[in-house]
């Protein structure tokens, strides 16, 4: 006969096992439930089918992730006849982050990965008719929805400053604006990781910044900001699911929990090189820090990989442990530190002896700018004669500017960028355009072709061009770009008008 450890209270038999049904009316519900009846242990009991919604089943579709009133729209213009007009939508910013010196554009490969998935199945068409939010011929529409337009934008990890046409949707205005919410939210949110991320890594120069801030996010948002940040040059990720989906290096060994399960510090460390090898990282900072390296030290020999440090003074501690670790003839043992680090506490950490940096928090929410402000806007469209011509808001603060644009960047002699550039004017010429001297780098590459995904741009080779793209590109800044302190843009913005 055994005894129930203590503190562990056994399960209550006495409510029967719930089963999915479907759900009744609140009438139903409460008449089941009857106030007189309590059950032995002071609470009502729960009738035998209580009602519960199926359980979720992950939907291959994400037509859904968007906003009512792109459907409303669509049903509109089906009805006049102007769904059908051809449309051009552009994707910018009108400023930058406060006090930032550019952007990084990220998210692209995610919004490709996502666009043949835009597709209205029976689910989504059951629940837009059953909640009336479209009407039947909308509802036909959406049903053999597909986007067969063209997609062309800056190369993912590329550079964005004010007004640049990051992204170019063409297509019909049915088939174009259907995707604005989900375009949106995906590079608002990768944007933002990614542009904080750049900045972490030039702080850091070359020392390596890895990935940690999975348990700050949303389960799917951890993986865009791990994804985001490789493209920044972080090193690696300590989530999984992204390095299975995008191929990212993961890393992680032990939190101060593993420690604590132990009856000391030098047996958690122990079990960790027995398991690992000498070369693993162990987390020295749960008790005392000079006690701990003395013990990571006795556990795992002079070969011993690397100690962490998750709390206090880094710097000073920093110097201590370093200290200590040659002392103890671990002469080759790395020094990394993690504990809401951003780009600022990285910079201060310059002249400390620090081989590495691990970052979540404030990597995951964009290090005080959690979005980039980034908008979707109509900038030309067939007119009722048939030609494509210009259109633009002038609201008040929320302006913006019609027609196509094309985009490049100049660079001064040596090798440095200096403006970037807007091209405009007639719709012919712009959408025809190519650089015409060598100071001048086109940006705009195709994406989609006739609703066809280039493959270059997706998946963990997406993430290895991205990664190659953001490098080049952020060479390429003028001098002081890359510096932290509040600035305005990097490079001024100019126009280019073709009149020929």
């Amino acid at each position: 006969m055994t005894s129930e450890p203590r503190g562990i209270v056994a399960p209550h038999t006495d409510w029967p096992a719930l089963r999915l049904v479907e759900p009744t009316t609140s009438s139903d519900l409460s008449a089941d439930i009857s106030s007189d009846t309590v059950s032995p242990q002071g609470r009502p009991p729960l009738p035998a089918d209580f009602p519960a919604a199926p359980r979720p089943a992950a939907r291959p579709s994400v037509a859904l992730l968007t906003d009512r009133y792109e459907l409303t729209m669509l049903q509109a213009a089906l009805a006049d006849g102007t769904a059908h007009r051809h449309c051009v939508f552009e994707v910018f910013t009108r400023r930058l982050a406060a006090g930032r010196r550019y952007g990084v554009l990220a998210g692209t490969g995610r919004v490709l990965e996502a666009l043949p998935h835009f597709r209205f199945g029976d689910d989504e068409l059951r629940y837009l008719e059953r909640e009336r939010i479209v009407d039947a011929p909308t509802l036909e529409y959406l049903a053999n929805y597909r986007f067969n337009g063209s997609i062309q934008g800056y190369a993912e990890g590329e550079m964005f400053f004010p007004g640049s046409p990051v992204l170019q949707v063409e297509g019909t205005f049915a088939e174009a604006v259907l995707l604005e919410t989900l375009v949106l939210s995906i590079l608002n949110y990768d944007s933002a990781v990614a542009s904080a991320a750049s900045r972490m890594t030039s702080a850091a120069v070359d020392r390596p910044v890895l990935e940690m801030g999975s348990r700050r996010a949303h389960e799917q948002a951890a993986i865009a900001a791990s994804r985001a940040a490789v493209i920044a040059g972080f090193a690696g990720t300590s989530n999984l699911e992204a390095g299975m989906r995008y191929g990212l290096p993961t890393i992680g060994t032990a939190a101060h929990a593993f420690t604590l399960l132990h009856d000391d510090e030098l047996s958690a460390f122990r079990s960790q090189v027995a398991a690992f090898g000498p070369g693993t990282t162990l987390l020295v900072d749960t008790f005392d820090v000079m006690r701990g390296v003395e013990n990571a030290v006795e556990a795992a020999g002079t070969g011993l990989g690397a100690v962490r440090l998750d709390s206090g003074d880094l710097g000073g501690l920093a110097v201590d442990v370093r200290k200590r670790l040659d002392e103890l003839g671990a002469t080759e043992a790395r020094i990394v530190v993690t504990s809401d680090l951003d780009e600022y506490a990285i910079a201060g950490l310059a002249a400390a002896p620090v081989d590495s940096y691990g970052v979540g928090t404030r990597l995951v929410t964009g290090s005080g700018a959690p979005t980039c402000g980034m908008v979707y806007k109509l900038v030309a469209r067939e007119n009722s004669a048939g030609l494509l011509e210009p259109v633009e808001k002038t609201s008040s603060g929320k302006k913006s500017r019609g027609g196509r644009k094309a985009a490049g960047r100049r660079y001064g002699p040596d090798g440095r960028a200096t403006e970037e550039v807007l091209v405009t004017g007639p719709d012919e010429l712009v959408a025809a355009w190519t650089p015409d001297t060598r100071d001048l780098r086109q940006l705009h590459a195709p994406l989609v072709v006739a609703g066809a995904v280039d493959s270059r741009w997706v998946g963990a080779y997406g993430v290895e061009n991205a990664a190659r793209a953001h490098a080049n590109a952020r060479s390429e800044l003028p001098r002081g770009a890359r510096r932290l302190s509040w600035g305005e843009p990097a490079v001024p913005t100019t126009d280019l008008p073709l009149t020929h």
